[in-house]
């Protein structure tokens, strides 16, 4: 070690020390990009909705029942003022919910359209890598194929994109009239 009586020489001396205790650069992580949506169980099987289409997320409200109505509609509910029609979703595609403790409600609401589809469970915002997407639709949901747009693998679960704004637009879907 030189003199450190010298300014330069003491300048030296802290570089040196400096470099001989930093620490490395954190290890290069590769970001890998994720797309989220709203993940929801219906008829057991594992969906997510585009966090756009969905507005909100509610627990089962009561509802008021409509007479002359589908089987599916379960009635329309006050929500903070507004009337929140509510679709049982498993029941639209010929299914049972199963039970009510654990079911909530998609809030939808799209241009003029508000309205709430009841779901078996709901899971919350999936954030899932893009590079697991996959064009492919499951054969045993091929009932709802039309309100689908693919899958994505996601912790060995299977999450099928499902697109409430292709609901939206179904004749049947505002067909609640019972015939």
């Amino acid at each position: 070690m030189s003199n450190p009586a010298e300014p330069f020489d003491l300048l030296l001396d802290i570089a040196q020390r400096s470099i001989g205790n930093a620490q490395g650069l954190p290890a290069q992580v590769d970001i890998k990009p994720h797309w989220s949506g709203i993940g929801f169980k219906l008829a057991g099987h594992h969906f997510v909705a585009p966090m756009g289409e969905v507005a909100e997320i509610l627990a089962q409200p009561p509802a008021t029942r409509l007479p002359g109505v589908q089987a599916w509609v379960r009635g329309v509910s006050n929500v903070r003022g507004r009337l929140l029609p509510l679709i049982d979703l498993e029941s639209f595609f010929g299914g049972a919910l199963g039970a009510r403790k654990s079911r909530r409600v998609l809030a939808l609401e799209l241009g003029d359209l508000y309205t709430g589809l009841i779901v078996s469970e709901v899971f919350g915002m999936q954030h899932i890598p893009t590079d697991s997407f996959r064009e492919d639709i499951p054969e045993m949901l091929d009932p709802l194929k039309p309100f689908l747009a693919g899958s994505y693998e996601h912790n060995n679960q299977v999450w099928s994109v499902f697109s409430p704004y292709k609901l939206a637009q179904n004749a049947e879907f505002f067909n609640a009239a019972a015939t």
